[in-house]
């Protein structure tokens, strides 16, 4: 379809198409918005989708009702989010053994949190985390014994002995 045949078609179609879309959507902007788009994409597709035994006005009719329909569905989802309607997440509370084991990590220096953390949550190898902080390996064995004992201690004494914030 050559660009004269498009304009012809297109100044035929239009007006048509925009009367069906707006009666499917009730919105006369909505509806012109999803027919220029359908159009837009035809004109990419033309060689495939304006020729031959194929009802383009039907393929455009139905490319713009799905335009309308995807834009109603991220619409009401955006009312749904802004008024709040959206059922929130149900999230689990963290166990106090959870919450223990994360202020225990916290206060462990940075270098033995990161060796403690990449070699037991993250599975890593001692040579594996060498590699990616760029230290040594005997610095890496260094980091995880002094962070164990430090997290023994933390833990432990945290059970036993509430901390200062616990008891204000």
């Amino acid at each position: 379809m050559t660009e004269d045949e498009f304009d012809v078609f297109y100044t035929a179609a239009y007006p048509r198409l925009v009367g069906q879309l707006y009666a499917l959507t009730g919105d006369h902007a909505e509806a012109q918005d999803v027919v220029q788009e359908a159009f837009v994409r035809a004109w990419n597709r033309r060689a495939s989708v304006l020729t031959g035994d194929r009802a383009p006005e039907a393929w455009l009719r139905t490319v713009a009702h799905r335009l309308a329909m995807s834009r109603w569905r991220r619409a009401r989802h955006w009312w749904e989010l802004v008024r709040g309607e959206s059922a929130p997440r149900l999230v689990p509370e963290p166990s106090p053994d959870h919450v223990a084991l994360v202020a225990a990590l916290r206060r462990l220096p940075e270098t033995q949190r990161t060796a403690i953390v990449l070699h037991h949550l993250c599975d890593l190898s001692v040579e594996q985390i060498a590699a990616e902080t760029g230290t040594a390996s005997g610095t890496v064995k260094a980091r995880l014994a002094r962070g164990r004992s430090a997290l023994a201690g933390y833990l432990t004494s945290e059970e036993t002995h509430p901390t200062e914030e616990a008891r204000v």
